[in-house]
């Protein structure tokens, strides 16, 4: 059942997930980033479903869905993915995520190989341990860790935005992302924050068969250059697509490309 926002429910063992869903045709999974949930999806759910079951969902301890026990990590919350995407029916979807949620896809392959038809990653990390160097993960993590502690979720979201978009992103775009987010659930984003830092997908890399669209912005700084070249020497096969003029969301700061990008890649 669907509540007043169109927000829709399902029970996965001892987790609620909420989730919308949109459209019909080809099952089309989105998963969204760290501090945000499936509202980040605005733009693809309503500009995709013209084509696919678009499915956004809220991931364990976000939106909707119920904060997973601190012991949660990657693992845990690609088994409850799988147990959703089945739970829907949704037969071999194509799964699109963004960030958090690119590493989460990588994950679901790694544990569950016959689920996605295709993966599209979007400023994707194998994990940030996978990823990036040693000091790197263990300031991000100390940092925001420090700053769920001592501040108002407002705040730290406004401390993200450089990282997250570049200049010329339009201010009402950026007050939109800030109002929209900033009701974050705090111990929710600690245990992603967690199994974000411990992760290290890179021996799933090399194992992956089926097609895989690499998006990145031109000018993330998140998730740089770096990472999507590493990234699409190790997956057989991938297709690297650098967005200018945009950075790490850039699903928010150029819809209309991006889903162009998408759309292109999936029908071909």
């Amino acid at each position: 059942m669907a509540d007043a926002a169109g927000v829709l429910r399902v029970r996965i063992g001892d987790l609620t997930i909420a989730y919308e869903r949109a459209g019909s045709g080809p099952p089309l999974v989105l998963l969204h980033g760290g501090l945000s949930d499936h509202r980040e999806w605005r733009a693809q759910i309503d500009g995709l479903a013209d084509t696919f079951t678009v499915v956004a969902w809220d991931t364990p301890g976000c939106g909707g869905s119920t904060v997973p026990p601190g012991s949660f990590r990657m693992p845990d919350y690609a088994d409850a993915l799988a147990r959703f995407i089945a739970a829907l029916g949704l037969e071999r979807p194509h799964v699109l995520g963004l960030s958090w949620g690119s590493t989460l896809a990588l994950q679901l392959y790694g544990r569950h190989p016959e689920v996605p038809a295709t993966l599209l990653l979007t400023g994707a990390y194998a994990g940030w341990a996978g990823s990036l160097p040693p000091e790197v993960v263990a300031e991000r993590l100390e940092s925001t860790m420090r700053d769920l502690r001592s501040q108002a979720p407002e705040g730290i979201i406004r401390a993200w935005l450089p990282t997250l978009f570049t200049e010329r992103a339009p201010s009402q775009m950026i007050e939109r992302f800030v109002a929209t987010f900033s009701d974050f659930e705090p111990d929710g984003v600690a245990v992603m924050l967690h199994a974000m830092a411990e992760c290290d997908l890179r021996d799933v890399l090399p194992t992956i068969r089926v097609p895989t669209l690499l998006l990145y912005g031109e000018e993330d700084v998140r998730s740089p250059l770096t990472v999507a070249e590493r990234m699409h020497a190790a997956i057989p096969g991938s297709r690297l697509v650098v967005m200018p003029d945009v950075g790490h969301q850039s699903n928010i700061e150029a819809p209309e490309r991006f889903n162009a990008v998408v759309r292109d890649f999936l029908l071909r």
